[in-house]
């Protein structure tokens, strides 16, 4: 396979809401150029980039999948991503190692919201973008309320190269930028380029004037040329177009037909002649502080975007390369661990097929396989050249579960699989909670866990039971109270003996020191879980000896690990030891704290004990119309709202909110919201349970025994 340099290497990663047609697109482009010989569809489970049963089985894209095309000397690499922002981890990480970013808009919907999400992350990272309005011929397809909505998305800086016109039942696109019409057949391909017509001469001049106006504000000399001729050529626009791209200021429009293929071929020449190359970002900081140039003289850095699991392959690495040239069987360190891997083999990849590659240069995307040591957002460099290229920043998740295998002896299979499907995705992410003793698995929602449970049947043949977690309650008392327990046990020899006496008040900070006691002795423990047990030995006349008294405190603590309500932690006690009694011979520390753990257990429960629940602070991000809707669902669920703000069309309510009652949440928002609403959570306080939830609570525990 021919080897490209980096000026002729163009990655462009295909965004848009779910059905706008990217994976028909690439499919079109891989036939334009010749890459393939007859065009696969969505519907024929035949298409280049969705190539795993499960995308076959939904009829949809669900993993970022990497092809090639190659046109009039440039390689053009191409990630169709999905639509689905259950997704968003295979988008992000593709959006990452791009040099340009086509957003494609269905003309039939328009800009949608799954556009306005994914806009947001491509706004972050400032990528140069192109919009492409797809499905031009179809009968209810709407260009000007398309551009009108990319317009809103972006701003005045949205400017049209095509717009789509249909003479003599001809579907046609007029190009401004070229000052050409495209007439197509009714099987599309290539098109008859003529001028354009006379009734059409006004718009595509002012269209035209339009452009050049953009082309020139983002050039100084660009500008002066076209103050002092009026005008500009066309290589001079190519210029100032690809310069406006880079600055995050000039976001051209196109139109096509990706079914039909009508226009494909012009914006693949478009992303050749105009769209920036690796050679043209700008140099990026590594978490060092580094420079790293896209350079193909610079030491050899790649960073890993993707990692997957193909059944008989095993783990595939993709990676860009970031400065310098890679050849087959280099050696390279990796970053994070210092280990060092060999890349035996290198591979172009288009879907499933892998075509082997003696080299790569600065900023091609390969892959690699069965790297040891090597998974997602690594950075391998050569030995004596350490850098480490900023990691991609995963969204937070909306979505948690608990998670076990249906059969106990599958286990450890499932943990196996459960860490495979993280590499592959890092916003799926599991976790051992030892308070809750469950594994967690928290994702961006319900369709992604389908796609999990999928793929763990599936492909890696283990069945596993999804649950509400647990609440991470906790547990205290309202009031003084005092308990004592004798612990006595005799059975031959040496016998076991305590007697502890003992009282626990609610403790709050600043508190007056207990009265009526003689204390001898205090001790603050601060609880790993939050708050604290303060000890007091009050013990008079040596009823029960000093060595004996942390025993004692064990024997609490223990209790604290697992309260009787709930069997959850407790917090907030103090506790005054204040007589007892020993044994000369038969006394122990085992025997202290059994007789500390029952006395203390016994207080706290005369001691009116209370639940307390996490409460989360929530910031619920809504359009104006639903905002009602949002606050009735938010008060049923307990929510406190503490105020709302205004942010463009959208509204924030600030509110605190139970834990418990935000299970499901994410579902239930984007039903609200049709998709546009988004939140974000954390972690505020724990309040006292209302005693009606509380009582509920602690029965459903003791049915549980």
């Amino acid at each position: 396979m021919k080897v490209y340099d980096d000026k002729h290497i163009k990655n462009v990663v295909f965004v848009g809401a779910h059905g706008s047609g990217k994976t028909t697109l690439a499919e079109t482009m891989l036939f334009e150029a010749g890459l393939i010989n007859r065009r696969g569809t969505v519907e024929n489970k035949n298409t280049v980039s969705d190539h795993h049963d499960i995308e076959h089985e939904r009829g949809t894209s669900i993993f970022a999948t990497p092809v090639h095309t190659e046109w009039r000397n440039y390689k053009i690499n191409i990630i169709d991503t999905p639509g689905l922002d259950d997704f968003i981890g295979e988008i992000l990480s593709s959006i990452r190692v791009a040099d340009s970013i086509v957003t494609v808009i269905n003309a039939r919907y328009g800009v949608e919201i799954g556009t306005e999400i994914i806009w947001n992350y491509i706004d972050r990272y400032n990528k140069p973008t192109v919009f492409v309005i797809n499905q031009i011929d179809h009968p209810n397809a709407n260009f000007d309320d398309s551009f009108k909505g990319i317009r809103s998305l972006v701003g005045s800086n949205a400017v049209k190269i095509q717009y789509p016109l249909v003479i003599d039942g001809a579907q046609c696109i007029v190009d401004v930028l070229k000052m050409k019409l495209y007439k197509f057949g009714p099987d599309g391909g290539k098109p008859e380029k003529l001028p354009i017509p006379d009734n059409q001469k006004e718009l595509a001049n002012q269209l035209h004037n339009e452009l050049v106006e953009k082309a020139a504000e983002n050039d100084m000399d660009l500008l002066e040329l076209f103050v002092e001729k009026g005008t500009l050529s066309e290589e001079e626009m190519r210029q100032g177009i690809k310069q406006g791209m880079l600055n995050h200021e000039l976001f051209p429009v196109f139109c096509v037909s990706a079914l039909q293929d009508m226009g494909s071929g012009r914006l693949m020449g478009f992303i050749d002649n105009v769209a920036p190359a690796a050679a043209d970002l700008k140099p990026e900081q590594s978490v060092e502080g580094k420079t790293v140039k896209p350079l193909p003289s610079e030491p050899t850095v790649l960073f890993v975007f993707k990692t997957e699991f193909l059944p008989n392959v095993g783990q595939i690495t993709f990676f860009k390369v970031k400065s310098g040239e890679l050849k087959a069987n280099d050696k390279l360190i990796n970053a994070r661990n210092g280990e060092t891997e060999t890349l035996n083999q290198l591979f172009i990849m288009d879907g499933k097929e892998r075509r082997p590659v003696s080299k790569l240069n600065t900023g091609d995307i390969g892959a690699s396989l069965k790297l040891k040591h090597t998974q997602t957002n690594d950075t391998l460099h050569v030995e004596g050249h350490p850098v480490t290229i900023k990691p991609i920043q995963y969204p937070e998740a909306r979505t948690r579960k608990a998670v076990a295998a249906v059969d106990k002896h599958d286990e450890e299979k499932l943990m196996e699989a459960l860490k495979k499907i993280h590499l592959e995705d890092p916003t799926v992410v599991v976790s051992y909670s030892n308070e809750l003793k469950q594994q967690i698995l928290s994702c961006q929602g319900e369709l992604q866990l389908s796609v999990i449970k999928w793929s763990l049947e599936n492909g890696y043949g283990v069945k596993a039971d999804f649950s509400r977690p647990r609440i991470a309650y906790r547990e205290t008392i309202t009031r003084p109270a005092t308990a004592s327990y004798r612990h006595k046990k005799q059975s031959g020899g040496a016998g076991q003996f305590a007697q502890v006496h003992l009282k626990i008040e609610p403790w709050y900070q600043d508190m007056a020191e207990p009265e009526g006691f003689n204390i001898r002795g205090k001790e603050e423990v601060e609880l790993p879980w939050g708050g604290k047990l303060v000890f007091y030995n009050c013990i008079v006349g040596g009823v029960i000896d000093l060595r004996f008294l942390p025993s004692i405190k064990k024997g609490i603590l223990e209790v604290m690990e697992s309260g009787p309500l709930t069997e959850s932690y407790i917090r907030d006690v103090r506790v005054m030891v204040h007589d007892g009694k020993m044994h000369p011979v038969d006394s122990n520390d085992i025997a202290f704290k059994i007789a500390g753990a029952h006395a203390f257990k016994a207080a706290f429960l005369n001691a009116r004990p209370k639940l307390l629940e996490p409460i989360r602070n929530l910031n619920v991000k809504v359009p104006e119309e639903t905002v009602g809707q949002v606050m009735t669902d938010l008060q049923s669920r307990r929510a406190v709202i503490l105020g709302i703000e205004s942010a463009d069309k959208y509204q924030i309510l600030r509110c605190s909110v139970p834990e418990a009652e935000l299970y499901g949440y994410s579902t239930e928002l984007r039903s609200l919201t049709q998709g546009k609403g988004t939140y974000h959570a954390s972690f505020a306080a724990f309040e006292p349970v209302p005693g009606n939830i509380q009582e509920k609570i602690v029965k459903e525990k003791e049915s549980q025994k």
